[in-house]
C-alpha cells in the first residue's frame, strides 16, 4: 500500500485501508474505487492522508497503533464526558470526579496496547474521521504524550497522571463559545484571545476535583507555555514550567500541525518535527523533542522518500528508537523503475539520508 495526499487522488485509484468513523462504521470499504464524487467526499471530510492499493506495495500492511474498539471507545468516553461538561456552571467538577475511574481505566488499557505493539507510534496508519477535532486531538495528544513519557523511563504513577493530564488538557474548551470552537475558518485576534483562556477554565475545572492529583489541573494550565516565556496564560519560563507541561506541549503543538484544518493542510510527520526541532530549547524542552523522535514514527509505513543518491524508495518498516532511519523498499534507481526491487535500512547506511518525500501517486495505471 501506498501512502498518499488525497489532495494528490486521481479516479480509478483503489482505497488501500477502510475508512472509518468515530463510531467504528466504514464510511468507505478498502478496495473501493476512487471517483471523482468519492474523491471530492473525502476532501470535506478533511481526511488530509489515505492509503491506496498497489500491486507493487500491496505486501506492505501498516499497523494500528492502538485497537480499532479502543479507539472507538476512547473517542466515545472522551466525547461523552466532554459533552457533559457543557451543561454545568464553570466551577463544577463533578462530572470529571464521575468519570475519572473509566478515564484511569483508558489510559491503563492505552498504555498496556502502546507496549505491547514493540514498533514506533504511527497514528497516520489509522485512517478515520471526526466529526469535532476536540475529540480525537486529545486522543492523539495522550498517545504521543504517553509514548514520549515511556521513552523518558517515567515510573507507572507518573505515566498514569501524564495520561490524565493529556487527556484532559483541553477540557477548558467545553466553556467556550461554540460559534468559536466550532469555527470551521481561521480566528480573528480578538476570537484567539477567547480561546486562549480555555487553559484558566481547564485548570479551574480539574483543580477541584477530589480524586486527581492537582497536578493533572496544571497540565491544563501550562499546555501553552513556552521556555522562552512566549506562551500563554501566565508567561512561564524554563524550569517554572512543569516536565509534565512541557511534554504535552510538544505532543500538542506535533498534532496540531499534522492534522487537517480548513486554513492549512497538514503536514507530513517529518515536517512537524521539523517545527520541534526549530524551537527545540527555545520554546520546546530538547529532551523531549528528542524522546519524541526515537518514540513515534516520523516516516509513516507507505511513504514514497527520495535518498540523497537519487534512489527513490518506499518505507517498509520502522528501527526503533531511530525514527529517522526507517528501512526502505528501493524502486527506481536513477530515475528508472526497478524490475525487482530490493530492501535497503538506513540504520546501516549512514551516508544515505532522506532528502525528499512524495505524498502523490504518478502511475496512471489501476491496481
Amino acid at each position: 500500500m501506498r501512502f498518499i495526499s488525497t489532495e494528490s487522488l486521481k479516479p480509478g485509484l483503489r482505497l488501500g485501508k477502510s475508512i472509518y468513523n468515530e463510531r467504528g462504521q466504514v464510511l468507505l470499504n478498502e478496495g473501493v474505487e476512487l471517483t471523482e464524487r468519492l474523491i471530492l467526499r473525502l476532501k470535506e471530510m478533511g481526511i488530509p492522508f489515505i492509503y491506496i492499493s498497489d500491486q507493487k506495495t500491496d505486501h506492505l500492511n501498516p499497523r494500528n497503533s492502538i485497537s480499532d474498539e479502543l479507539r472507538r471507545e476512547a473517542i466515545q468516553t472522551i466525547e461523552s464526558t466532554f459533552a457533559q461538561l457543557e451543561s454545568v456552571d464553570l466551577a463544577s467538577s463533578f462530572v470529571i470526579e464521575k468519570a475519572s475511574k473509566r478515564l484511569m481505566e483508558l489510559i491503563r488499557t492505552i498504555m498496556n496496547e502502546i507496549k505491547k505493539n514493540q514498533e514506533l507510534l504511527s497514528i497516520l496508519s489509522d485512517v478515520y474521521t471526526y466529526d469535532q477535532y476536540i475529540f480525537t486531538h486529545s486522543l492523539n495528544v495522550t498517545l504521543y504524550t504517553l509514548a514520549i513519557g515511556m521513552e523518558l523511563k517515567l515510573n507507572q504513577k507518573q505515566m498514569e497522571t501524564l495520561g490524565m493530564g493529556a487527556l484532559l488538557h483541553d477540557v477548558g474548551k467545553m466553556m467556550l463559545p461554540k460559534e468559536i470552537l466550532m469555527k470551521p475558518g481561521r480566528l480573528t485576534d480578538e476570537e484567539f484571545e477567547v480561546v486562549k483562556r480555555h487553559s484558566e477554565y481547564g485548570f479551574q475545572i480539574l483543580r477541584g476535583v477530589q480524586n486527581l492529583p492537582l497536578l493533572v489541573a496544571h497540565c491544563a494550565y501550562q499546555h501553552h507555555e513556552r521556555l522562552d516565556g512566549s506562551g500563554y496564560p501566565r508567561g512561564l519560563k524554563g524550569d517554572d514550567i512543569h516536565s509534565f507541561g512541557k511534554i504535552i506541549a510538544v505532543a500538542d503543538v506535533f498534532d496540531a500541525v499534522t492534522s487537517n484544518r480548513v486554513y492549512r493542510r497538514a503536514m507530513l510527520p517529518h515536517e512537524g518535527l521539523e517545527i520541534l526541532y526549530a524551537g527545540a530549547g527555545i520554546q520546546y524542552d530538547k529532551k523531549v523533542v528528542e524522546a519524541f523522535r526515537k518514540a513515534v514514527a516520523i516516516y509513516p509505513v507507505g511513504l514514497t522518500v527520495e535518498l540523497n543518491d537519487r534512489r527513490k524508495g518506499i518505507v517498509s518498516r520502522q528501527n526503533m528508537g531511530i525514527s529517522d532511519r526507517p528501512v526502505l523498499e528501493i524502486l527506481e534507481e536513477n530515475g528508472i523503475e526497478l524490475n525487482k526491487p530490493y530492501e535497503l535500512n538506513l540504520k546501516d547506511h549512514l551516508d544515505l539520508i532522506i532528502v525528499n518525500c512524495e505524498t502523490t501517486f504518478l502511475s496512471n495505471r489501476k491496481n
